[in-house]
């Protein structure tokens, strides 16, 4: 019988790349999603099929802010492996609401670390940390050791989640570790994210459908990596002999700039003729620069990435010109 791998926050562009991972590995996989009016299951609904359904990939309704149904759910699937993902992770709106923000991305994690100890659970427990954690960083690039320096709710709440994480993992014995992954993206990012936004409106004013795109700092410089590379750096942290805590990054950094030049000069344009600057979009406490150092995860996993800063930029301008020509012509 194959492992058995629970993911919460499956419907997300990590999870969902993460399950298709863990799939074609032979891993029996469940998700949590939770019930609500605006279920959206895009990015897995492929994985949905009559074919699949109920062997590889099976869903649940719960709530990260709801022990009850956590409790129903890790007892009655007894996962292998736990990888928790499900989080408020929009940095912008962590601080419009601080209190969800906490509930779910802090306390979420204590709330299945607890139940994972309730239950006497021989799992290995993924903790989703961010770079966010560091801040306005003492160091750059930033490793395993470099002091948090959070400068919003959003990365307040990750340090939280990061150190219980740690506390259960030396107090309790279980085997939960740290995955600190700095920036990821793909053409499943949330459209909310600057880098999807960023291509999304390219395209969409490269084909006529739009004219101007609103954004906010574009001197922020930040580390920016492949979704598909680090779900599998996620799955690593679990294989590893022990419990413990990894940077995941590129170890390269390009300001929003750079990823304008790249993304529009991909379709022939001069983003210069189309971004506004709107300050709704610029955060009370702006984080400057943000490099992970992934030396550990390198030498210990012998993970590195796949997919460089240009590829990256490429690979979601494609996707998105496809998905705006499919949706003209319907």
């Amino acid at each position: 019988m194959g492992q058995i791998a629970l993911i919460t926050g499956i419907s997300g562009q990590d999870g969902s790349y993460l399950a298709e991972f863990l799939i074609t590995k032979g891993y029996a996989v469940h998700g949590i999603l939770r019930r609500s009016s605006m279920v959206k299951i895009d990015r897995i609904a492929h994985l949905l099929s009559e074919h699949t359904q109920g062997k590889s990939l099976t869903l649940h309704y719960g709530d990260i802010c709801d022990t009850h149904s956590l409790t129903r759910i890790l007892d009655e699937v007894q996962p292998d492996e736990i990888y928790h993902l499900a989080a408020q992770s929009d940095v912008g709106i962590s601080f419009s609401q601080p209190n969800l923000t906490a509930d779910i991305t802090g306390l979420g994690t204590l709330r299945m670390l607890e139940v994972i100890k309730q239950l006497k659970l021989k799992t290995r427990f993924y903790q989703a940390g961010s770079s966010e954690m560091y801040g306005d960083a003492a160091e750059t690039p930033q490793n395993e050791n470099t002091p948090f320096n959070a400068r919003s709710p959003y990365g307040a709440a990750k340090i939280f989640a990061h150190w219980t994480t740690r506390c259960y993992r030396e107090s309790y014995n279980l085997f939960a570790a740290n995955g600190i992954l700095f920036n990821h993206e793909s053409p499943r990012r949330g459209e909310n994210f600057v880098t999807r936004k960023i291509t999304k409106a390219a395209v969409r004013i490269k084909l006529g459908l739009q004219k101007s795109v609103l954004l906010g700092n574009l001197d922020a410089k930040r580390d920016w990596g492949y979704a598909k590379d680090f779900v599998e750096a996620m799955w690593l942290i679990l294989q590893h002999d022990r419990a413990d805590d990894f940077v995941i990054a590129t170890g390269e950094i390009h300001t929003v700039r750079d990823f304008l030049d790249k993304a529009f000069g991909l379709l022939d344009l001069e983003w210069q003729e189309y971004v506004k600057i709107d300050d709704r979009y610029i955060r009370p406490l702006e984080v400057p620069e943000l490099r992970g150092d992934f030396s550990k995860a390198k030498k210990i996993l012998k993970w590195t990435p796949t997919v460089h800063f240009k590829e990256l930029v490429k690979i979601m301008i494609e996707a998105d010109l496809k998905e705006e020509k499919k949706n003209l012509n319907e």
